[in-house]
């Protein structure tokens, strides 16, 4: 099968482009009018480079090191020791995909022509991901501000022929190999070209697009389990209405109260007690106020996917080239600095922890005799003897125990570095690499709702479901996840379930019979 191709120009990539370098493989060229942006980004810090003046990082040190005048037979060393120096990071190995999505955020940034690498540096970063040749890039060593400074040196050392990288099978094995098992020749680093390499938010970017795609699709299927609840617990639908979203017009809470509506429409659960006879006033808030905490979410989400889409549009470096009228010039900035990326990193990960929290709140009522309206304890098939989904509850406690401490903002904390000249950094990274354990444990709990809500929906029998959450169900028990019965070994059920919420299926399996939800 032909390798799919995504194309970077000077202008920003999309998210679908993200999502199929960074998960899908995709391979990458650069447009001939990115190479021509390239190419005139490049004669300007050509001319610098043979003036006698000073320029930031073309002729000079870097950070608390800009004061030293650079002679020309050192800028080649200059600039491999600068990619070696902050090659310094520790910890696990960072995952292929988030690798590879920083990889392609920063040659798009070398795309635009403002910042004056060679355009045979810009290939062979094209010619990695095309090659499936990935950087081992470390867990910590990134303050989110001069950019992600050490995980993009990482990558920038493979360019060079050093280093470790995994190879498209995922062998470690030395860049230089790797490189030439491909074909590809190193790159011996001209002036500017390891500043440029390093000096982006690109590995916290990569982080926010996946979070925000994985985001909708959860939030989604969070609206599938909400309304399994709802149907199982015999609650109310009247609380959905559009009319009483209209009265107060947040998007995201019209979307969900809609999403509601639609997955219990022909529920034969829910018209079982909607008569004059039903002595229900009011439900719990877990159960009513769904498409309020749902939605809140959802707002979130669009607003970080706001600032993500100026963030892709941004050319981020120091110093950038930039033209006017009299020709190019070389500018020092801050606009590294990750404050708008990190704060809404820090942002999803709060509405995580509460989306998991109601999750949990809604899965535990099911469990609690009082609370379930007619089920057996803890759904179990012989209380006393089984003990039923008591503790999986557990496990989703557990979870959103762990994701409220997540919650807590790296962005809010600054450590200065580099002598002082560092003096206030964003924490960016950490606020990504805690957003994707935050988004690991939403899915988690989700799953566990689904689980359990499909278990009491059975015990409703000869009540039925709706069509979409029927299908839901049939899912679960088509992909081998049995119903109600005596104990048995749970977590690999749970497993199952999460795959089939991570994956798409539950949103897919509840999509195939009423559309599209919102």
């Amino acid at each position: 099968m032909e390798q799919s191709y995504v194309e970077v120009s000077t202008g920003p990539v999309s998210f679908a482009d993200v999502i199929e370098v960074a998960r899908g493989g995709a391979a990458v060229r650069l447009s001939a009018t990115a190479l021509d942006a390239i190419d005139r980004a490049r004669a300007v810090v050509d001319e610098l480079a043979a003036s006698p003046t000073p320029a930031y990082g073309v002729s000079t040190g870097f950070g608390a090191l800009a004061t030293r005048h650079i002679a020309p037979e050192l800028r080649t060393q200059l600039q491999r020791s600068l990619v070696r120096s902050h090659a310094a990071g520790s910890g696990p190995e960072v995952e292929r995909e988030v690798v590879r999505a920083l990889m392609l955020l920063r040659l798009s940034t070398l795309a635009t022509g403002h910042t004056g690498v060679r355009r045979q540096t810009a290939q062979l970063i094209a010619d990695l991901l095309t090659h499936g040749i990935t950087p081992v890039v470390r867990e910590y060593g990134s303050l989110g501000c001069s950019g992600d400074l050490a995980p993009l040196s990482h990558c920038a050392l493979a360019l060079m022929g050093e280093g470790e990288v995994r190879d498209a099978a995922g062998t470690l094995m030395s860049a230089a190999d790797a490189l030439a098992a491909a074909g590809l020749q190193p790159v011996e680093l001209a002036e500017k070209e390891g500043l440029a390499l390093i000096n982006g938010t690109d590995g916290m970017l990569g982080m926010l697009v996946m979070a925000i795609v994985d985001l909708r699709r959860l939030l989604a299927t969070a609206d599938i389990a909400a309304a399994m609840s709802v149907e199982g617990q015999l609650a109310t639908d009247r609380v959905f209405a559009p009319e009483l979203q209209a009265i107060r017009p947040h998007p995201g809470q019209a979307a969900s109260a809609a999403n509601l509506v639609a997955l219990l429409t022909g529920s034969g659960v829910v018209a079982s007690h909607r008569g004059p006879d039903c002595n229900r006033v009011q439900d719990a808030y877990s159960l009513r106020c769904s498409p309020q905490v749902h939605g809140a979410a959802r707002d979130t989400v669009e607003h970080a996917a706001t600032v993500a889409g100026r963030e892709l549009a941004s050319a981020v470096d120091n110093p950038v080239v930039l033209f006017d009228d009299a020709g190019g010039r070389l500018e020092s900035n801050g606009n590294f600095h990750g404050a708008p990326v990190a704060y809404v990193l820090d942002f999803l990960a709060i509405i995580a922890a509460d989306v998991a929290s109601i999750s949990e709140r809604r899965t535990d009522r099911f469990l609690d005799k009082a609370r379930n309206h007619g089920l057996p304890p803890f759904l179990a098939d012989d209380p006393g003897v089984d003990s039923g989904h008591m503790i999986a509850q557990y496990t989703q406690a557990a979870i959103v125990s762990e994701l409220k401490r997540l919650a807590n903002p790296a962005s809010v904390d600054s450590i200065p570095s580099s002598a002082m000249q560092e003096d206030h950094v964003s924490m960016g990274w950490s606020a990504a690499r805690k957003l994707r354990r935050s988004v690991d444990g939403l899915t988690r709990v989700v799953a566990i709702e689904v689980l359990t809500a499909a278990r009491a929906l059975d015990l409703r029998a000869p009540l039925m479901p709706s069509p979409a959450t029927g299908a839901v169900v049939r899912l679960l028990r088509e992909a081998g996840i049995a119903g109600p019965g005596p104990d048995r070994h749970l977590s690999p059920e749970i497993e199952a379930a999460v795959s089939l919420v991570h994956s798409g299926a539950v949103l897919a399996a509840a999509q195939s019979v009423i559309g599209e939800l919102k």
